[in-house]
Protein backbone atom coordinates (compact mmCIF):
# COMPACT_ATOMS: atom_id res chain seq x y z
CA UNK A 1 0.00 0.00 0.00
CA UNK A 2 1.33 3.45 -0.92
CA UNK A 3 2.20 5.83 1.92
CA UNK A 4 -0.33 8.54 2.73
CA UNK A 5 0.73 12.19 2.70
CA UNK A 6 0.59 13.32 6.32
CA UNK A 7 1.14 17.06 6.47
CA UNK A 8 0.73 19.62 9.21
CA UNK A 9 -2.93 20.22 8.31
CA UNK A 10 -3.86 16.54 8.76
CA UNK A 11 -1.87 15.77 11.94
CA UNK A 12 -4.75 16.68 14.22
CA UNK A 13 -6.96 13.96 12.73
CA UNK A 14 -4.82 11.27 14.39
CA UNK A 15 -5.69 12.57 17.86
CA UNK A 16 -9.45 12.90 17.42
CA UNK A 17 -9.96 9.42 18.90
CA UNK A 18 -8.47 10.44 22.26
CA UNK A 19 -10.88 10.61 25.18
CA UNK A 20 -11.09 14.10 26.66
CA UNK A 21 -11.33 13.50 30.41
CA UNK A 22 -11.65 17.19 31.27
CA UNK A 23 -14.92 18.50 32.72
CA UNK A 24 -17.06 20.26 30.10
CA UNK A 25 -16.63 23.64 31.79
CA UNK A 26 -12.84 23.25 31.49
CA UNK A 27 -12.85 22.60 27.73
CA UNK A 28 -12.02 26.15 26.72
CA UNK A 29 -9.35 24.83 24.33
CA UNK A 30 -9.75 21.88 21.96
CA UNK A 31 -7.85 18.72 22.91
CA UNK A 32 -6.49 18.31 19.38
CA UNK A 33 -5.20 21.90 19.37
CA UNK A 34 -3.30 21.35 22.63
CA UNK A 35 -1.76 18.07 21.43
CA UNK A 36 -0.63 19.44 18.07
CA UNK A 37 0.86 22.53 19.75
CA UNK A 38 2.72 20.23 22.18
CA UNK A 39 4.12 18.09 19.33
CA UNK A 40 5.33 21.16 17.45
CA UNK A 41 6.78 22.74 20.58
CA UNK A 42 8.81 19.67 21.54
CA UNK A 43 10.17 19.34 17.98
CA UNK A 44 11.35 22.96 18.34
CA UNK A 45 13.21 22.14 21.56
CA UNK A 46 10.69 23.07 24.26
CA UNK A 47 11.27 21.17 27.51
CA UNK A 48 7.80 21.33 29.05
CA UNK A 49 4.40 23.10 29.21
CA UNK A 50 5.79 26.55 30.05
CA UNK A 51 8.19 26.56 27.09
CA UNK A 52 5.52 25.09 24.79
CA UNK A 53 3.15 27.94 25.74
CA UNK A 54 5.83 30.58 25.11
CA UNK A 55 6.66 29.06 21.70
CA UNK A 56 2.98 28.88 20.71
CA UNK A 57 2.38 32.53 21.66
CA UNK A 58 5.15 33.53 19.25
CA UNK A 59 3.76 31.28 16.48
CA UNK A 60 0.07 32.04 16.92
CA UNK A 61 -0.43 33.39 13.40
CA UNK A 62 1.15 30.25 11.89
CA UNK A 63 -0.83 27.89 14.15
CA UNK A 64 -4.11 29.61 13.23
CA UNK A 65 -3.61 28.53 9.62
CA UNK A 66 -4.51 24.91 10.47
CA UNK A 67 -5.87 24.88 14.06
CA UNK A 68 -9.22 26.42 15.12
CA UNK A 69 -7.83 27.92 18.38
CA UNK A 70 -11.31 29.19 19.39
CA UNK A 71 -9.91 30.89 22.51
CA UNK A 72 -6.38 31.62 21.43
CA UNK A 73 -3.28 29.88 22.76
CA UNK A 74 -3.82 27.54 25.74
CA UNK A 75 -2.06 28.48 28.97
CA UNK A 76 0.84 26.49 30.36
CA UNK A 77 -1.49 25.10 33.06
CA UNK A 78 -3.97 23.95 30.42
CA UNK A 79 -1.20 22.21 28.49
CA UNK A 80 0.11 20.60 31.67
CA UNK A 81 -3.31 19.38 32.85
CA UNK A 82 -4.14 17.85 29.48
CA UNK A 83 -0.79 16.03 29.17
CA UNK A 84 -1.43 14.62 32.65
CA UNK A 85 -4.96 13.54 31.71
CA UNK A 86 -3.96 11.66 28.54
CA UNK A 87 -3.47 7.93 28.99
CA UNK A 88 0.07 7.15 27.70
CA UNK A 89 -0.84 3.98 25.80
CA UNK A 90 -3.75 5.64 23.92
CA UNK A 91 -1.57 8.71 23.28
CA UNK A 92 1.20 6.58 21.77
CA UNK A 93 -1.30 4.67 19.63
CA UNK A 94 -2.21 7.91 17.83
CA UNK A 95 1.43 8.43 16.84
CA UNK A 96 1.75 4.81 15.74
CA UNK A 97 -1.21 5.33 13.39
CA UNK A 98 0.42 8.51 12.10
CA UNK A 99 3.64 6.62 11.31
CA UNK A 100 1.76 3.69 9.75
CA UNK A 101 -0.07 6.00 7.33
CA UNK A 102 3.03 8.03 6.43
CA UNK A 103 5.13 4.97 5.63
CA UNK A 104 4.57 1.63 3.94
CA UNK A 105 6.58 -1.36 5.08
CA UNK A 106 8.44 -3.37 2.48
CA UNK A 107 7.48 -6.95 3.27
CA UNK A 108 10.01 -8.24 0.74
CA UNK A 109 12.97 -6.92 2.76
CA UNK A 110 14.67 -8.42 5.83
CA UNK A 111 12.90 -8.71 9.18
CA UNK A 112 12.34 -5.36 10.87
CA UNK A 113 14.92 -4.77 13.61
CA UNK A 114 13.33 -3.57 16.86
CA UNK A 115 15.60 -2.70 19.78
CA UNK A 116 14.19 -2.63 23.32
CA UNK A 117 16.05 -0.88 26.12
CA UNK A 118 15.49 1.23 29.21
CA UNK A 119 16.51 4.76 30.17
CA UNK A 120 16.27 6.58 33.49
CA UNK A 121 15.05 10.20 33.61
CA UNK A 122 17.48 11.17 36.34
CA UNK A 123 15.96 14.51 37.28
CA UNK A 124 12.44 13.14 37.83
CA UNK A 125 12.93 11.88 41.40
CA UNK A 126 10.59 13.27 44.05
CA UNK A 127 12.02 13.07 47.57
CA UNK A 128 8.86 14.48 49.14
CA UNK A 129 6.79 11.61 47.73
CA UNK A 130 9.62 9.11 48.27
CA UNK A 131 9.75 8.43 44.53
CA UNK A 132 12.92 7.57 42.67
CA UNK A 133 13.56 8.69 39.10
CA UNK A 134 11.17 7.55 36.37
CA UNK A 135 12.47 4.72 34.19
CA UNK A 136 11.25 4.37 30.59
CA UNK A 137 11.46 1.11 28.61
CA UNK A 138 11.05 1.87 24.91
CA UNK A 139 11.06 0.18 21.51
CA UNK A 140 13.00 1.64 18.58
CA UNK A 141 12.99 0.50 14.94
CA UNK A 142 16.77 0.49 14.56
CA UNK A 143 17.14 0.67 10.78
CA UNK A 144 14.27 3.11 10.23
CA UNK A 145 14.90 5.42 13.19
CA UNK A 146 11.31 5.27 14.45
CA UNK A 147 9.99 5.32 18.03
CA UNK A 148 7.43 2.51 18.34
CA UNK A 149 6.25 2.64 21.95
CA UNK A 150 7.25 2.84 25.60
CA UNK A 151 6.25 1.81 29.13
CA UNK A 152 7.16 3.71 32.31
CA UNK A 153 8.33 2.01 35.50
CA UNK A 154 9.48 3.27 38.87
CA UNK A 155 12.81 1.43 38.92
CA UNK A 156 15.30 -0.01 36.46
CA UNK A 157 14.84 -3.42 38.09
CA UNK A 158 11.21 -3.35 36.89
CA UNK A 159 12.32 -3.63 33.25
CA UNK A 160 11.67 -7.37 33.50
CA UNK A 161 7.96 -6.74 34.10
CA UNK A 162 7.76 -3.71 31.77
CA UNK A 163 9.13 -5.46 28.65
CA UNK A 164 6.18 -7.93 28.35
CA UNK A 165 3.76 -4.98 28.61
CA UNK A 166 5.65 -3.18 25.85
CA UNK A 167 5.66 -6.29 23.65
CA UNK A 168 1.86 -6.42 23.91
CA UNK A 169 1.69 -2.96 22.29
CA UNK A 170 3.84 -3.95 19.30
CA UNK A 171 3.11 -5.91 16.16
CA UNK A 172 5.90 -8.48 16.41
CA UNK A 173 5.05 -10.36 13.21
CA UNK A 174 8.12 -10.58 11.00
CA UNK A 175 10.26 -8.57 13.43
CA UNK A 176 13.66 -9.33 14.94
CA UNK A 177 13.75 -8.11 18.54
CA UNK A 178 17.06 -7.21 20.20
CA UNK A 179 17.26 -6.85 23.98
CA UNK A 180 20.17 -6.46 26.39
CA UNK A 181 20.88 -8.90 29.21
CA UNK A 182 18.21 -7.48 31.53
CA UNK A 183 15.59 -8.95 29.18
CA UNK A 184 17.15 -12.41 29.07
CA UNK A 185 14.14 -14.11 30.68
CA UNK A 186 12.21 -17.22 29.63
CA UNK A 187 8.86 -15.41 29.68
CA UNK A 188 10.13 -12.63 27.41
CA UNK A 189 11.62 -15.11 24.92
CA UNK A 190 8.33 -17.03 24.89
CA UNK A 191 6.22 -13.88 24.38
CA UNK A 192 8.30 -12.77 21.38
CA UNK A 193 8.03 -16.13 19.61
CA UNK A 194 4.32 -16.49 20.45
CA UNK A 195 3.80 -13.01 18.98
CA UNK A 196 5.27 -14.06 15.63
CA UNK A 197 8.69 -12.48 16.07
CA UNK A 198 12.26 -13.63 16.59
CA UNK A 199 14.87 -12.50 19.09
CA UNK A 200 18.55 -11.82 19.58
CA UNK A 201 19.07 -11.44 23.33
CA UNK A 202 22.33 -10.70 25.10
CA UNK A 203 23.39 -13.14 27.84
CA UNK A 204 25.39 -11.92 30.84
CA UNK A 205 25.90 -12.75 34.49
CA UNK A 206 22.21 -12.37 35.41
CA UNK A 207 21.79 -15.79 33.72
CA UNK A 208 25.06 -17.40 34.91
CA UNK A 209 24.22 -21.00 34.00
CA UNK A 210 23.14 -20.07 30.48
CA UNK A 211 26.17 -17.86 29.93
CA UNK A 212 28.57 -20.50 31.21
CA UNK A 213 27.03 -23.14 28.93
CA UNK A 214 27.38 -20.95 25.82
CA UNK A 215 30.88 -19.82 26.75
CA UNK A 216 32.05 -23.38 27.45
CA UNK A 217 30.64 -24.65 24.15
CA UNK A 218 32.43 -22.07 22.03
CA UNK A 219 35.68 -22.31 24.03
CA UNK A 220 35.74 -26.08 23.44
CA UNK A 221 35.48 -25.59 19.67
CA UNK A 222 37.88 -22.65 19.59
CA UNK A 223 40.61 -25.01 20.80
CA UNK A 224 40.36 -26.67 17.37
CA UNK A 225 39.85 -23.35 15.52
CA UNK A 226 36.16 -24.21 14.98
CA UNK A 227 37.11 -26.92 12.45
CA UNK A 228 34.62 -29.35 13.99
CA UNK A 229 31.77 -26.83 14.20
CA UNK A 230 29.22 -25.84 11.56
CA UNK A 231 28.78 -22.13 11.96
CA UNK A 232 28.06 -18.85 10.21
CA UNK A 233 30.16 -15.75 10.62
CA UNK A 234 30.54 -12.15 9.55
CA UNK A 235 33.44 -9.73 10.00
CA UNK A 236 33.74 -5.95 9.73
CA UNK A 237 36.53 -3.40 10.13
CA UNK A 238 36.00 0.29 10.80
CA UNK A 239 38.44 3.16 11.34
CA UNK A 240 37.07 6.24 13.13
CA UNK A 241 37.80 8.58 16.04
CA UNK A 242 41.48 7.63 16.09
CA UNK A 243 40.88 3.90 16.54
CA UNK A 244 40.35 0.77 14.46
CA UNK A 245 37.49 -1.55 15.41
CA UNK A 246 37.46 -5.11 14.08
CA UNK A 247 34.28 -7.02 14.83
CA UNK A 248 33.56 -10.72 14.34
CA UNK A 249 30.19 -12.41 14.72
CA UNK A 250 29.81 -16.20 15.03
CA UNK A 251 26.69 -18.28 15.50
CA UNK A 252 25.72 -21.92 15.31
CA UNK A 253 22.60 -24.01 15.73
CA UNK A 254 21.91 -24.99 19.32
CA UNK A 255 23.61 -28.38 19.84
CA UNK A 256 21.40 -31.43 20.58
CA UNK A 257 23.12 -31.97 23.92
CA UNK A 258 22.93 -28.32 25.06
CA UNK A 259 22.29 -28.59 28.83
CA UNK A 260 19.51 -25.95 29.00
CA UNK A 261 17.66 -26.88 25.84
CA UNK A 262 14.51 -28.10 27.61
CA UNK A 263 14.38 -25.03 29.89
CA UNK A 264 14.79 -22.66 26.93
CA UNK A 265 12.90 -24.37 24.06
CA UNK A 266 12.67 -21.08 22.10
CA UNK A 267 16.45 -20.90 21.58
CA UNK A 268 17.41 -22.26 18.14
CA UNK A 269 20.93 -20.79 17.88
CA UNK A 270 23.68 -19.40 20.08
CA UNK A 271 26.35 -16.91 19.13
CA UNK A 272 29.00 -14.48 20.23
CA UNK A 273 30.50 -11.21 19.06
CA UNK A 274 34.15 -10.26 19.42
CA UNK A 275 35.26 -6.65 19.19
CA UNK A 276 38.98 -5.89 19.01
CA UNK A 277 39.96 -2.22 19.20
CA UNK A 278 43.34 -0.77 18.35
CA UNK A 279 43.69 2.66 19.95
CA UNK A 280 45.72 5.63 18.74
CA UNK A 281 48.38 5.05 21.43
CA UNK A 282 48.99 1.52 20.11
CA UNK A 283 47.16 -0.28 22.91
CA UNK A 284 44.57 -2.93 22.15
CA UNK A 285 41.42 -4.00 23.96
CA UNK A 286 38.86 -6.70 23.28
CA UNK A 287 35.32 -7.49 24.35
CA UNK A 288 33.28 -10.67 23.93
CA UNK A 289 29.51 -10.87 24.28
CA UNK A 290 27.24 -13.91 24.09
CA UNK A 291 23.74 -14.19 22.61
CA UNK A 292 20.77 -16.51 22.27
CA UNK A 293 18.64 -16.48 19.11
CA UNK A 294 15.27 -17.91 18.17
CA UNK A 295 16.37 -18.40 14.55
CA UNK A 296 19.58 -19.46 12.84
CA UNK A 297 20.28 -16.16 11.06
CA UNK A 298 22.92 -15.46 8.47
CA UNK A 299 26.19 -14.19 9.91
CA UNK A 300 25.60 -10.79 8.32
CA UNK A 301 22.09 -10.41 9.75
CA UNK A 302 23.28 -11.50 13.19
CA UNK A 303 25.96 -8.80 13.03
CA UNK A 304 23.41 -6.21 11.91
CA UNK A 305 21.14 -7.11 14.81
CA UNK A 306 23.94 -6.82 17.38
CA UNK A 307 25.19 -3.52 15.94
CA UNK A 308 21.65 -2.27 15.36
CA UNK A 309 20.92 -2.39 19.08
CA UNK A 310 23.35 0.49 19.45
CA UNK A 311 20.74 2.65 17.66
CA UNK A 312 18.47 2.83 20.72
CA UNK A 313 21.43 3.70 22.94
CA UNK A 314 22.32 6.46 20.48
CA UNK A 315 18.73 7.73 20.69
CA UNK A 316 19.00 7.83 24.49
CA UNK A 317 22.20 9.89 24.14
CA UNK A 318 20.34 12.32 21.88
CA UNK A 319 17.55 12.68 24.47
CA UNK A 320 20.12 13.73 27.08
CA UNK A 321 22.42 15.89 24.95
CA UNK A 322 19.95 17.50 22.51
CA UNK A 323 16.73 17.50 24.55
CA UNK A 324 18.41 17.57 28.01
CA UNK A 325 15.96 14.97 29.32
CA UNK A 326 18.06 14.18 32.40
CA UNK A 327 17.81 17.85 33.44
CA UNK A 328 14.02 17.80 33.37
CA UNK A 329 12.53 18.11 36.87
CA UNK A 330 9.09 16.88 35.83
CA UNK A 331 7.99 14.71 38.76
CA UNK A 332 4.36 13.99 37.92
CA UNK A 333 4.53 10.47 36.47
CA UNK A 334 2.00 10.63 33.63
CA UNK A 335 3.25 14.06 32.52
CA UNK A 336 6.84 12.78 32.56
CA UNK A 337 5.86 9.69 30.57
CA UNK A 338 3.98 11.68 27.90
CA UNK A 339 6.70 14.34 27.58
CA UNK A 340 9.30 11.59 27.26
CA UNK A 341 7.28 10.00 24.45
CA UNK A 342 6.95 13.36 22.67
CA UNK A 343 10.74 13.72 22.78
CA UNK A 344 11.24 10.25 21.31
CA UNK A 345 8.79 10.99 18.53
CA UNK A 346 10.53 14.32 17.90
CA UNK A 347 13.78 12.38 17.42
CA UNK A 348 11.95 10.25 14.83
CA UNK A 349 10.72 13.30 12.91
CA UNK A 350 14.05 15.13 13.00
CA UNK A 351 16.09 12.05 12.03
CA UNK A 352 13.93 11.36 9.02
CA UNK A 353 14.31 14.81 7.48
CA UNK A 354 16.91 14.44 4.70
CA UNK A 355 18.84 17.66 5.42
CA UNK A 356 22.48 17.00 6.28
CA UNK A 357 22.64 18.58 9.72
CA UNK A 358 22.78 17.51 13.33
CA UNK A 359 19.53 16.87 15.18
CA UNK A 360 20.23 19.93 17.30
CA UNK A 361 20.76 21.95 14.14
CA UNK A 362 17.47 20.73 12.68
CA UNK A 363 15.71 21.52 15.96
CA UNK A 364 16.97 25.11 15.88
CA UNK A 365 15.86 25.43 12.26
CA UNK A 366 12.36 24.30 13.29
CA UNK A 367 12.29 26.89 16.06
CA UNK A 368 13.34 29.72 13.71
CA UNK A 369 11.62 28.72 10.48
CA UNK A 370 8.03 27.46 10.23
CA UNK A 371 8.58 26.30 6.65
CA UNK A 372 11.29 23.93 7.84
CA UNK A 373 9.10 22.84 10.77
CA UNK A 374 6.34 22.02 8.27
CA UNK A 375 8.80 19.88 6.29
CA UNK A 376 9.85 17.98 9.44
CA UNK A 377 6.24 17.30 10.42
CA UNK A 378 5.65 15.81 6.96
CA UNK A 379 7.37 12.48 7.64
CA UNK A 380 9.96 11.54 5.02
CA UNK A 381 10.60 8.01 3.80
CA UNK A 382 14.27 7.08 3.53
Amino acid sequence: MAPKLVNVESIGSYFESLSDLRHFRNRKHLLVDVVVISVCGIVCGCDGPTAIHRWACNRQDWLKQFLPLPNGIPSRDCIRRLLIALKPEAFQKCFQDWIADAMCNDDSGPDRLIAIDGKTCRGSHDAAQELGPLHIVSAWASEEGIALGQVATEEKSNEITAIPLLLEQLDLTGSLITIDAMGCQKEIARDIVDGGGDFVISVKDNQPTLKEAIEAYFEKHLESDLTELQYRCHETSEAAHGRIDERSYYLTRIPPDFPLKEQWPWIKAIGYSLRMTQHADGSQTDETRYYVLSRYLSGKRFGEAVRGHWGIESMHWVLDVTFREDDSRTRERTLGNNLSWLRRFAVTLLKRHPLKDSLRGKMFRCMMNTEFLTEVLTIHRH
